[in-house]
């Protein structure tokens, strides 16, 4: 048994999550950790909401409230939404907890202490109108290197090269489109260049990559500078150093915090468990393996900046050094970052209107159809668009007509002929019917393996192929036609329902919730693929802070189903059927197009206002002075 670390990307707690932020992390982290708890491996997936840093006070200053208010209030939504999905977490939690600030500070103090974290000053981005330091994404210009538009203040996507707001030309804050001003402040700074040598030689071992991840993460490291871990600002995690640690306006680096939130996640979920140093297991034990699933805009975050802070914390660069009390850790095994997903051609924007929440989604349309869509369509290796002409056609082609439907139909004709899994004689079984049951086992392998080396869609596609190849058992032998001859009915309807029993362990990790009624259909009984739940819990060490998690117990043999086939078993009772899927009317095409044009022209008249009235508000005060 392996243990097997999931990490989640941290959803950014200043508004709801889209279908384009859970394509990326979301549904890709849970198919996988799923497969691996059924083949064996003890799974430890963790992730919670991000809760630090500038654009939570922005957006808590739109919406009236303060900025822990303002996380409050989105950490429960976006909780609720991805407990929806089905995402199977073992602790999804939260920044603003008293034990992530521990942690936090603790690597911080180590990584000082090892040398790689030094002082220094730098020029940030000031705002005119407010005083309050602008973070990088909020600052867009002109890319100094490739000369493309919209290069945000820490790395134009176009060419790929990491920047600094101050080399922007032409720069503009994203909040209200005024020229920020640099002010030279005092800054605490992680020494990456130290770190690079150490950390490039990490990158060189891997395998198994995506190509587009791992020749960006390598291109990462052709000109590296030292970064900045703190900013000016009154909200976040103290700086732990004496003349910092109380100062109301330093604060530490949102994304030095964020990333740690792995490890924290992983000491809180062990804390609570009973098990204090339970976390070890997937931290310290060189054979443990972590697998961290984001978008592709986090990929620096995560295979350069995260990975320079453990190799700080272990005294792994060019001026040594020593782990801390937390001993030696785990680096990643895995970046497994997904390309982007597009809306109807347009790219996901909350601000411009552009988006479907997940919680709007979810609302309308079954969260497994939502669900196959991400895992058949996505954006695994390319970018990828939602429309809701192909939503619709998979969920009704696929889903209901070729799946669904041939769950239906051998339960019915087994609830009609026998009332329950029939008898068979072994002479009674063809060649054609041990064909199917061979191809279906050996499907265990294929699908399998596809999902451990994260090829999801390809999974998918030789799971549902699987499918086909039972319906065209069924349409070739037409059990419906065979009246004199029980032997033989009963030895093809045996055949059928033990290749849909291994086609739905198949298709489990994608579809958790059919799966579970697709078991019940067969005569399955008690939880054959479990859900996650929400628990109210209170912070571990400051009373009165309460806040959801998502938890859930997902143990093999228990309520996991293995990843292999279950022998069917003579006599278990067939019940007449529902339907597993519903179709879609078509008509919901044209009615989603006209929602999102509503949505779009209101977003952009709310947004102009607001634009228009920072501008009044501006030139009010210029003309005040």
């Amino acid at each position: 048994m392996t243990n097997v670390l999931v990490s989640v990307a941290w959803p950014y707690a200043n508004g709801p999550r889209h279908i384009g932020h859970v394509a990326g992390f979301g549904v890709p982290s849970d198919v996988y950790a799923r497969y691996a708890r059924m083949k064996g491996d003890n799974v430890l997936m963790v992730s919670g909401t991000d809760e630090h840093g500038t654009p939570i006070l922005v957006q808590a200053e739109a919406e009236g409230v303060n900025a822990q208010q303002l996380a409050d209030r989105y950490n429960a939504v976006i909780t609720k939404d991805l407990c929806d999905l089905g995402l199977s977490y073992d602790l999804f939690t939260r920044t603003t907890t008293a034990n992530h600030e521990h942690v936090v500070q603790e690597l911080f103090t180590q990584c000082l202490k090892n040398g790689y974290i030094y002082k220094g000053t730098q020029q940030v981005a000031i705002s005119p109108s407010t005083g309050r330091t602008l973070p990088d994404r909020y600052i867009e210009g002109t890319c100094p290197i490739c000369g493309a538009d919209g290069a945000r203040g820490d790395q134009c996507d176009n060419c790929g090269n990491e920047l600094d707001p101050i080399d922007l030309i032409n720069p503009v804050s994203k909040i209200n489109g005024e020229t920020p001003i640099f002010k030279e402040t005092e800054h605490y700074f992680l020494d990456l260049p130290a770190l690079a040598e150490a950390n490039l030689a990490w990158l060189n071992t891997r395998e198994g990559w995506r190509t587009n991840v791992i020749n960006f993460s390598k291109g990462l490291f052709k000109e590296v500078k030292p970064r900045a871990i703190t900013r000016d600002i009154d909200w976040g995690i103290p700086v732990p150093v004496d003349g910092w640690i109380d100062n109301p306006n330093k604060k530490l680096y949102v994304w030095f915090d964020a990333v740690i939130g792995y490890f924290s996640a992983s000491i809180e979920w062990a804390r609570r468990k009973g098990d204090p140093d339970a976390w070890r297991a997937w931290w310290n034990d060189p054979n443990a393996l972590g697998y961290y699933f984001m978008g592709k805009d986090n990929i620096t975050f995560h295979s350069q900046i995260w990975p320079s802070e453990l190799l700080a914390y272990n005294g792994e660069g060019n001026k040594g050094g020593e782990p801390g009390d937390y001993g030696h850790l785990n680096l990643p095994t895995q970046v497994v970052a997904s390309e982007f997903m597009t809306m109807e051609g347009k790219k996901f924007s909350s601000s411009r209107g552009i988006v479907i929440y997940v919680k709007d989604i979810l609302a309308r349309y079954p969260v497994d159809a939502v669900r196959y869509y991400i895992s058949i369509a996505g954006p695994e290796n390319s970018d990828a668009d939602f429309t809701w002409a192909e939503f619709v056609r998979h969920n009704n082609e696929e889903l209901v007509a070729s799946w669904g439907n041939l769950v239906n139909r051998v339960a019915v004709l087994l609830h009609k002929n026998f009332g329950e899994i029939p008898a068979t004689k072994p002479e009674s079984f063809t060649d054609a019917d041990r064909a199917l049951l061979d191809e279906t086992l050996h499907a265990f392998d294929t699908v399998g393996g596809l999902i451990g080396e994260h090829h999801q869609k390809a999974a998918l596609t030789e799971a549902m192929r699987i499918v086909q190849e039972i319906n065209k058992y069924i349409s070739a032998e037409e059990p419906w036609k065979i009246k004199d001859d029980p032997d033989r009915l009963a030895a093809v309807l045996f055949t059928a329902a033990q290749a849909v029993m291994d086609a739905n362990v198949l298709l489990a990790p994608f579809l958790p919730h059919s799966a579970q009624k697709v078991w019940e259909t067969m005569g399955g009984t008690g939880t054959f693929s479990p859900l996650p739940h929400i628990e109210q819990v209170e912070d571990l060490d400051k009373p009165g802070f309460t806040y959801p998690i998502i938890t859930g117990e997902y143990k093999l043999g228990v309520n996991v189903h293995p990843w292999a086939r279950e022998e069917l078993k003579p006599g278990t009772p067939i019940a007449k059927p529902t339907p597993i899927f519903q179709k879609i009317p078509q008509e919901a095409v044209q009615e989603e197009l006209d929602r999102f044009q509503a949505d779009l022209d209101a977003r952009r008249a709310k947004e102009a206002a607001r634009l228009a009235a920072e501008k009044a508000k501006l030139a009010k005060e210029q003309g005040a002075q």
